[in-house]
C-alpha cells in the first residue's frame, strides 16, 4: 500500500491511481524541472518511481532529497543497465493500475494526469490514452505543438508499423497490459518504447486526448536520440521483430506495402542523415537498405558510394557541393 496526497493535499493511505515510471542517468540538472512537473499535477493520486541507473553525477543525492520531502516519490538504485532495464525495475515495483512514463529530462502540463485519467475513466474498455506534445530546442520550425490524429479510426497495424506515433511520456497505459506483453525488451538499446507501442496499440482500444500535455526537451549531446544510425536500425529491427511474430499482417497488407513501411522508412532516415551531412549515419543506413535490394535507380546513385571508404565518400560530396556553388561559366 502506498501513501499519497489527494487533490486537496490530504494524505491518502490507498493505492495510487497512476504509477509514474522515470529512469534516471546523470540527469541531476534536469530533475527539478521534470519532477517538478509531477509535483505540480492537479491530480494527486500518483506515485513516482525513479530508478537511478548508475548515475555518476549528483542524481541520487537530488532524488533522495526529493523523496524525503514527498512520500509519493519512491527511489531505487541499480548499476547502469540502460533505460529499458530501469523502466522494468520500476514496473516491478509499481502499485497503480495505470502507468505513465516520464524521462528525467522531460515534462508534463499540470493537467496531464487529470485529463488522461478522465479520458480513460470515460472509456473503461480502453488500454491506452495518448495526447499531443511539443518538442523544444530543435529550432527551424520543428518545435511546433502537435496533436496526433485519432488512430483508433485508422488501420492500426499499418499506422503503427509506419512509425512510433507518440513519445513515451505522451501516453497512459494499463499496467496489466504492459506486464502481459513482456514489458520492455532489454536487447534494444533504443526504440524500446516504439517496440512496446507496436506490440500494444494494435490490440487495444486507444483514446485520444486532443490537446498538448507533454513536452520533450532537446538539450544537446548525451540523449539517446542523438545517434541517427543506431535509432534507424533499431527502429527497423523492431518492425521486423513484430512482423516475424505476426506473419499474418504481411499477408494482409502485402509484401510491397510492408517493404514501403519498413525498408522505405529506413531509406528516408538515411536521406535525412545524408542531407544533414551526417555521413557516418547515412552510410550505415544506406548499406542496410542496399542489402535488402530496395530503392529505385536514383536512390542507388546516392547509396552506392556508401561502399567506398568514408574519406573517399566525403571527398565526392565536397566536390559535388563545390560544383553546385560554382556559377556556370559561358
Amino acid at each position: 500500500m502506498s501513501v499519497g496526497k489527494g487533490l486537496s493535499g490530504e494524505v491518502l493511505g490507498t493505492t495510487p491511481l497512476v504509477s509514474i515510471v522515470m529512469p534516471c542517468y546523470n540527469a541531476a540538472r534536469h530533475l527539478e524541472r521534470s519532477v517538478g512537473s509531477v509535483l505540480a499535477q492537479t491530480l494527486g493520486e500518483w506515485e513516482l518511481l525513479v530508478v537511478d541507473d548508475g548515475s555518476t553525477d549528483e542524481s541520487w543525492a537530488v532524488l533522495s532529497s526529493m523523496a524525503s520531502r514527498d512520500a509519493r516519490i519512491r527511489t531505487f538504485r541499480q548499476r547502469n543497465a540502460g533505460a529499458p532495464a530501469a523502466r522494468n525495475r520500476a514496473l516491478d515495483e509499481a502499485l497503480a493500475p495505470w502507468v505513465a512514463f516520464l524521462d528525467a529530462d522531460d515534462t508534463w502540463e499540470p493537467e496531464f494526469l487529470q485529463n488522461m485519467t478522465t479520458a480513460l475513466g470515460a472509456a473503461p474498455d480502453a488500454g491506452i490514452a495518448y495526447c499531443g506534445w511539443q518538442q523544444h530546442g530543435l529550432g527551424g520550425g520543428r518545435d511546433t505543438p502537435f496533436v496526433p490524429p485519432d488512430y483508433e479510426a485508422t488501420e492500426k497495424v499499418e499506422a503503427f508499423l509506419g512509425g512510433c506515433r507518440w513519445p513515451i511520456h505522451a501516453a497512459v497505459t494499463r499496467r496489466s497490459l504492459i506486464v502481459s506483453t513482456g514489458k520492455f525488451d532489454l536487447t534494444l538499446p533504443t526504440c524500446e518504447d516504439y517496440d512496446l507501442w507496436l506490440r500494444l496499440a494494435p490490440q487495444v482500444r486507444l483514446v485520444r486526448v486532443p490537446i498538448v500535455l507533454a513536452h520533450y526537451w532537446h538539450h544537446g549531446k548525451g540523449q539517446t536520440t542523438s545517434n541517427r544510425a543506431r535509432i534507424a536500425l533499431d527502429h527497423w529491427r523492431v518492425q521486423r521483430k513484430f512482423l516475424d511474430a505476426h506473419p499474418e499482417h504481411t499477408a494482409r497488407l502485402g509484401v510491397r506495402r510492408v517493404r514501403e513501411l519498413t525498408v522505405g522508412e529506413l531509406l528516408e532516415r538515411g536521406y535525412i542523415a545524408y542531407w544533414q551531412r551526417d555521413l557516418s549515419a547515412a552510410r550505415a543506413i544506406f548499406r542496410a537498405v542496399m542489402k535488402q535490394g530496395y530503392g529505385n535507380t536514383r536512390d542507388w546513385v546516392y547509396m552506392l558510394p556508401a561502399w567506398l571508404p568514408q574519406s573517399w565518400h566525403a571527398w565526392l560530396l565536397q566536390r559535388r557541393d563545390s560544383f553546385k556553388r560554382t556559377p556556370n561559366s559561358r
